[in-house]
């Protein structure tokens, strides 16, 4: 209980003293924003990393490559999309921009996945 309620006050005391949050004039937009990213990479890190990856390594080197390379490489994405939506879902209520681009799996299906060097608040 003690654990709990020390976790409510500190997120309580980045929302409420957070002077990005406080100057937001889309404050609830840039939360819902990364609210729905959240949910949205976290169902999809798997379901879509996996099947695109192959199809982008199936276009530059070939089926064989696919299999391979390219399945790894859609599990290593896999796992680095559902790992920054949970982030984005337990930190929804503090603004920050996407950590992955393309910041949906369906946007720019044909574009490879990277991340974001410079996570910052919006």
């Amino acid at each position: 209980m003690k654990n709990t309620l020390k976790s409510l006050l500190i997120l309580s005391a980045l929302f409420f003293f957070s002077p990005h949050a406080a100057m937001a004039d889309s404050y609830v937009e840039k939360v819902g924003d990364k609210l729905a990213h959240g949910i949205a990479n976290t169902v999809t890190g798997f379901v879509g990393e996996i099947p695109k990856n192959i199809i982008l390594a199936n276009k530059e080197k070939g089926a064989a490559y696919a299999a391979t390379a390219g399945v790894f490489t859609g599990i290593v994405h896999g796992i680095g999309r559902t790992l920054t939506g949970a982030v984005d879902l337990v930190t929804f209520i503090i603004p920050t921009k996407p950590i992955i681009y393309p910041d949906y799996i369906w946007k720019e299906f044909d574009k490879e996945t990277h991340y974001h060097p410079d996570w910052k608040l919006q």
